[in-house]
């Protein structure tokens, strides 16, 4: 299917197309982040997301950027449900959508053992049940209630109530979900749920799963937008082969990352989607080093996780994406100078439009 050719009602996720700013695990230049922010914001994508791990402070960052952008919105992608009070996300999310006149999304997520507990050297436990307090706390306080609350981690008592009242009490909480149970109850919590790496033909399966939770809740279907955190590189019109080949090995390091060295969850998320053989020969890969790691991925595993093409060829495949349930989807920061980034970033807009 041609992006021209794509059903209207299937064209909707194209004004909510976001970018990822930066990697967790590479950060680029700030100044020129901050930058190719600032153009993404005036060519009218409509998010930007910042990560978070052992590297720069989330919120920080997203301060510099509400001060450097006038409409596009920020995403924290993701906060971890350890390392800060759900009280102190509260007040620092309700602090920044006041400053950005109502433009923050708030990512939560568990992280994982190793950064929990040998970064932060907080317990790692029952990160369903602390993700549940973590976001009914939170939307309390930003509905400026006097907060009286008794769960099974946080029991609070005084009534204490946020100092100033929030500038929208509904700001959109999205949480970093993989495994079944996790998705289900961001069905029923949460406005929206950030998956990595899933693969491109199991978006019905992630809707349905959502819409469970939904039901439970007693919330309607679609409650939760799908917004895909999707590795991708944008290469221009006249990009040859050798460039291409470039791409998708640029586009494979992340992901043999993610698989071998990011803990067992996106190893197993993709073993349960049927890549089992392919994710254990990224595992062996890493025994030889990354550069081996990066070579064992996968070619099909690769296309059905990860977008890379020319503008033309992104949108006719986030197209077919967003007709299988993708409403929000957030791709990779191009990288290169801000010049580059620019003119990459004004062809995807081009295309989107088209």
């Amino acid at each position: 299917m041609s992006a021209d050719s794509a059903p209207a009602a299937m064209k909707a996720y194209r004004s909510r197309v976001g970018l990822v700013a930066d990697s967790p695990q590479f950060p680029g230049a700030w100044n020129e982040i901050v930058e190719k922010v600032k153009i993404a914001d005036e060519l009218g994508f409509d998010s930007v997301w910042l990560g978070e791990s052992w590297g720069y402070e989330l919120f920080t960052s997203l301060a510099d950027l509400a001060r450097a952008t006038r409409r596009i919105k920020l995403g924290a992608g993701i906060a971890n449900i350890y390392s800060r009070t759900p009280a102190l996300i509260a007040s620092t999310v309700a602090t920044l959508d006041e400053r950005s006149g109502g433009r923050m999304i708030l990512g939560l997520g568990p992280s994982g053992a190793n950064v929990i507990e040998h970064w932060h050297g907080v317990p790692f436990e029952k990160p369903l049940q602390r993700t549940r307090e973590y976001v009914e706390i939170i939307r309390m306080i930003l509905r400026h209630e006097k907060l009286i609350y008794h769960g099974q981690f946080f029991k609070l008592e005084r009534g204490f109530k946020l100092r100033f009242t929030p500038l929208r009490a509904d700001v959109p909480i999205y949480i970093a979900a993989m495994g079944p149970k996790n998705v289900i109850q961001t069905g029923e919590i949460a406005d929206g749920v950030l998956p990595v790496y899933w693969p491109g033909h199991k978006w019905q399966e992630l809707r349905q799963q959502l819409d469970e939770g939904a039901q439970r809740a007693g919330r309607p279907p679609h409650s939760a937008l799908i917004a895909p955190y999707i590795t991708s590189v944008i290469l221009p019109e006249n990009a040859d082969e050798q460039m291409r080949q470039a791409a998708r090995y640029r586009a494979a390091a992340p992901l043999a990352y993610y698989i071998g060295k990011m803990g067992v969850y996106y190893a197993e998320m993709l073993t349960r989607h049927g890549y089992g053989s392919q994710v254990q020969a990224v595992i062996e890969g890493w025994k030889q080093g990354m550069k081996s790691a990066i070579e064992a991925v996968d070619p099909e595993m690769l296309d059905a996780v990860t977008i890379v093409g020319t503008p033309r060829e992104i949108v006719a495949k986030l197209d077919v994406w967003a007709e299988r349930g993708v409403d929000q989807p957030l791709l990779s920061m191009p990288e290169g100078s801000v010049d580059e980034a620019g003119q990459l970033l004004s062809a995807l807009m081009e295309a989107l439009r088209s």
